[in-house]
């Protein structure tokens, strides 16, 4: 194994855990150093907030790196199948309606079933098609458009008493406010998806060579896309229900970490939600570190770092994609 390969686990476990006491320790506001466990400033806001992080930068990270290899498109993003347009109707739909001023579970609740229902419904339509990855690209587009045309057509007619505000902060992802109830909401989803995943490392590197070449080693391919999509779709909606679309870490960490180690998913998976984890972390606390009075949300601030990284790879990759 090279030595970038060997090395690379164990150098992204330290990055992730600098960048978890930088959001920790670092803020406009410092912590009592003295006792900076029993902190009340790091105990009810830094901590979770920066759990919450951790967990949306992996499973955005992992779930990229699922619909990469099931698209068979390096540049794929978890967006492209619908799920986080899905999961932003469902959090206005409860916004506008009241819901989450009576019960504090109603956004990430109708998020995550927003999400879900979007993944099924893109999954039945492109089944029809055969299901092949043109197709469900096509086709999640198709449900992003059509999405976000309700949720712009809610927003723009909400009651005046709404909180649009809010519903302006959830839709560009942000981490303000985020508190322990939300931490198991994207960690159950996180671990549920990376039991699945796991075990279909082998799959997704077969995958990558062909659908014939893996119909010859025994893979049902279609079996294995759709459990992927599932998976994908699951993670994903854990992670918008908390955080509100977060675009470019499904789409840039991935390819990046592919770029060192290569394309087997055995080591390409866990790699590249450490890395995601530790890039939202890091981004999250650059945006809470900006000069006052100009804020930046965390998806904004994702957006800045993310646009050049993105086009820099565009430009390199030239359309080139390497089998395991």
């Amino acid at each position: 194994m090279p030595t970038s390969r060997r090395v690379i686990l164990p150098l992204l476990l330290i990055l992730l855990v600098v960048a978890f006491f930088c959001a920790l320790s670092l803020g406009p506001s410092s912590p009592d150093w003295a006792n900076l466990w029993s902190s009340p400033l790091i105990r009810s806001i830094r901590l979770p907030r920066a759990l919450v992080a951790l967990g949306v930068g992996a499973a955005l990270a992992l779930a990229g790196t699922i619909l990469q290899a099931i698209f068979h498109n390096p540049l794929a993003d978890p967006g492209i199948i619908g799920v986080s347009s899905g999961a932003a109707l469902g959090a206005v739909i409860a916004m506008v309606s009241g819901a989450t001023a009576t019960y504090h579970w109603a956004l990430p609740a109708a998020a995550f079933l927003g999400a879900i229902l979007t993944a099924i419904l893109v999954y039945a339509v492109a089944s029809r098609r055969g299901a092949d990855p043109i197709t469900l690209v096509l086709v999640g587009i198709a449900a992003s458009a059509f999405l976000g045309a309700i949720t712009a057509s809610l927003v723009a007619n909400a009651p005046q008493d709404s909180d649009l505000r809010g519903i302006a902060f959830w839709m560009n992802g942000d981490l303000v406010a985020r508190q322990w109830r939300h931490v198991p909401m994207v960690f159950l989803l996180l671990l549920i998806g990376v039991l699945g995943i796991i075990p279909m490392a082998r799959r997704l590197d077969l995958l990558l060579l062909g659908e014939d070449i893996a119909h010859s080693t025994g893979v049902n391919v279609r079996r294995t896309r759709f459990l992927a999509l599932a998976i994908a779709s699951l993670i994903t909606a854990g992670a918008v229900s908390v955080a509100g679309i977060i675009g470019f870490v499904g789409l840039v960490i991935p390819h990046l970490i592919r770029l060192v180690i290569g394309p087997r998913h055995g080591l390409l998976l866990p790699s590249a939600a450490i890395a995601g984890a530790a890039f939202l972390l890091f981004a999250d606390t650059l945006a809470r570190l900006w000069v006052s009075p100009f804020v930046f949300q965390t998806g904004t601030m994702i957006a800045f770092l993310g646009s050049p990284v993105f086009l820099w790879l565009l430009l390199r990759s030239r359309g080139k994609w390497s089998h395991p």
